[in-house]
C-alpha cells in the first residue's frame, strides 16, 4: 500500500517547466520578422544589420512584427559615424512617429544606455558622467535591456547603467525597434540580436 501511495504522489507532481532560451530575432541574412518604417536605409551586409541615413535625412525605425512585453534583450552595435540611434521597447510606430521608450545609442557623453520617452516625458533616466566612459567608439559594444513588468534595467558592455520602475511603462506593450535619428550622416551596424521572453 505504501508503494502504491508513493507512486501516486510522484505521478501527480507537476512536470518541471523548461527554461526559456534566448532566440535570435535577426537571422543575419535578411529582414524577415522586421518592418521598415520611413525612408531611411536598412539592409544586411556580411551578416550584419546596417542602418544608414537616406536622402530624406529623416527618422527611421525597424520594428519587430512581434510584440515583446517582458523580455531580456542583448545585441551588439558599432557606430560608424557620430549620430544618434537607439533601441525602442514596448513601442508602436505610425509613419515615423513613435510611441514608447528608447534606450539611447549615441556618441560619447550623450547618455548611451539611458531611457527616453519620445513625444512624452522626455528623459526618464540619463547617464551620470562617471558611467559615460563605458561606451567604446570605433568598435563593437554590447547592450543588454531587461524589461519585466514596470522595471527597466540596462547594461552597457557588462556595466549596469539604469535600474528603475515606472507605472506607465508597466502598463504598455509593443514592438522592439531600432532607430535612426534625423539629420543625416548616420550609420550604425548591429549584430547578435537575441531576446529571451520572460
Amino acid at each position: 500500500m505504501l508503494l502504491v501511495n508513493s507512486a501516486f504522489v510522484v505521478m501527480n507532481e507537476p512536470a518541471p517547466v523548461a527554461a526559456k532560451k534566448p532566440v535570435k530575432i535577426f537571422n543575419g541574412k535578411d529582414l524577415t520578422g522586421w518592418k521598415i518604417n520611413g525612408t531611411e536605409k536598412w539592409f544586411v551586409e556580411k551578416g550584419e544589420l546596417i542602418c544608414e541615413s537616406g536622402p530624406d535625412k529623416g527618422y527611421g525605425y525597424l520594428t519587430t512584427n512581434k510584440f515583446y512585453k517582458n523580455f531580456d534583450l542583448s545585441l551588439q552595435f558599432l557606430q560608424e559615424a557620430n549620430g544618434n540611434s537607439g533601441v525602442f521597447f514596448r513601442s508602436t510606430v505610425d509613419g515615423t512617429k513613435v510611441a514608447g521608450w528608447q534606450v539611447e545609442v549615441a556618441p560619447p557623453n550623450h547618455d548611451t544606455g539611458g531611457v527616453y520617452e519620445s513625444y512624452g516625458r522626455g528623459w526618464l533616466v540619463q547617464i551620470p558622467d562617471e558611467k559615460e566612459g563605458f561606451l567604446k567608439m570605433g568598435t563593437w559594444n554590447t547592450l543588454r535591456i531587461r524589461v519585466n513588468g514596470d522595471q527597466v534595467q540596462t547594461w552597457l558592455n557588462g556595466h549596469p547603467m539604469v535600474d528603475f520602475k515606472d507605472e506607465k511603462i508597466g502598463a504598455a506593450d509593443g514592438s522592439l525597434a531600432l532607430q535612426i535619428h534625423d539629420g543625416g550622416g548616420i550609420r550604425v551596424r548591429w549584430k547578435n540580436i537575441e531576446v529571451e521572453e520572460l
